[in-house]
């Protein structure tokens, strides 16, 4: 079977009937590429989930206090809910099996000044925790620690893009601004791999915003994060035991919807990640229908090769060729036709799918890829059960008598 004989007989063959090799060539190698784009576009779509949330962490409640829409215990429909202080320190005293960190944040804007340049950025009021949600890689100084929180001191982070604005190159460590009409010293710069808008965030001690508004204890939302090691189910117990604790605190009916707000990150992020592997097992089951479609193609092709060949058969077994060496014959032309033809389309889809990068990205999927050892594994899979789809007519046709095989028309 790999006598130099056979090989020259292969090749010899596959020149002669070029369409018929094209076609077949074609249909591997179409259905490898289309594997391999799906898999691709569906790790594609799967990063940009990844990168979507990775920006933030995911084990965090987000609170927001809303309005009440029902009269309850007392209080008329309408009231203006609001969080302080105290909601943190009971927060912490009730969930401290549940709690990894808590930080308020309130958001404001305004106009930031330095020498002669200026502009407007929103500027969050936070506790130190607030770092670890944001994911705050810091570049310079630090970021706001609890002696700010108790000093109620004018210190502020500002994002890389602030810097970049107002200092023109400059330093900005240990500059003063102004902000909102009073004196700031900056004492960090950060960057955010959530993009330029996140760079142009500054970060304040909330004391000392509630020092400025007239010596509130309000602020705006409250975030937390649970400890991950407490795992999904507990962490919804957490969230439903959370918005329990607050409505009873702040008298909201238990049916009010408007009352009070939890974002649940977590929540989310499951149900993108459960979006995204169903994503995945349609396209495998697309994958697998093309791969099947691909081998029901060679086969197809294969009976038409030996039906083609069927006198030519019949005058080898006449000269003393065994059945063996025929089911080779075809078998080994089957192969090399598959095995070439499906790398070739695997390559051409690797290929294309490095050079997508971030270009589709505007259709949610940036940066597809494959794994290789994948790509080659479908490849091989391909290669075999087309090996099989040749071997069935290939046996049929070593059995055929000599003198009827002649006798074909």
């Amino acid at each position: 079977m790999f006598s130099r004989d056979t090989w020259k007989e292969i090749f010899d063959t596959i020149k002669k009937n070029k369409l018929r090799t094209f076609l077949s060539g074609f249909t591997v190698a179409l259905g490898i590429f289309i594997v391999v784009i799906l898999v691709g576009f569906t790790n594609g779509l799967q990063n940009t989930f990844d990168e979507f949330f990775s920006d933030d962490a995911t084990n965090t409640f987000f609170l927001f206090p809303g309005r009440t829409s029902e009269p309850y215990k007392g209080y008329k429909s309408g009231r203006r809910i609001e969080f302080d202080n105290s909601d943190i320190a009971d927060i912490k005293e009730n969930f401290p099996m549940f709690l990894e960190y808590i930080t308020p944040r309130t958001t404001r804007s305004a106009l930031v000044k330095y020498k002669g340049e200026s502009n407007n950025y929103t500027n969050r009021a936070v506790g130190p925790a607030h770092q670890f949600n944001e994911k705050t890689i810091m570049m310079k100084g630090r970021y706001i620690n609890e002696t700010d929180i108790q000093d109620k001191a004018k210190h502020i982070v500002i994002g890389r893009l602030v810097e970049k604005d107002l200092f023109k190159g400059e330093d900005a460590i240990g500059k003063y601004v102004d902000l909102g009409g009073s004196a700031f010293k900056i004492v960090g710069v950060f960057q955010d791999d959530g993009g330029d808008n996140e760079e142009r965030f500054i970060y304040m001690p909330y004391t000392t915003r509630q020092l400025i508004e007239k010596s509130t204890d309000e602020v705006g939302q409250i975030i937390l994060a649970f400890k991950p090691e407490i795992g999904y189910a507990a962490a919804l117990t957490f969230e439903k035991q959370l918005d329990k604790f607050l409505r009873d605190k702040k008298f909201i009916s238990p049916e009010d919807e408007n009352g009070i707000f939890i974002r649940n990150v977590a929540d989310n992020y499951r149900q993108n990640q459960q979006f995204a592997v169903v994503l995945g097992i349609i396209s495998s089951v697309f994958a697998l229908g093309t791969i099947i479609a691909g081998i029901i193609g060679i086969s197809n092709i294969m009976v038409f090769v030996v039906k083609e060949r069927t006198k030519e058969l019949g005058i080898r077994k006449a000269m003393g060729a065994t059945p063996a060496s025929v089911i080779g014959t075809i078998l080994m032309e089957s192969i090399v036709i598959t095995a070439f033809s499906g790398f070739v389309g695997m390559m051409i889809g690797v290929a294309l799918l490095s050079s997508l990068g971030e270009k589709l990205e505007d259709f949610f999927i940036k940066n597809p890829y494959i794994n290789m050892g994948f790509a080659i594994f479908a490849t091989l899979v391909l290669i075999v059960f087309g090996a099989l789809a040749g071997y069935v007519p290939a046996r049929r046709a070593a059995k055929i008598k000599p003198i009827v095989a002649l006798r074909d028309e």
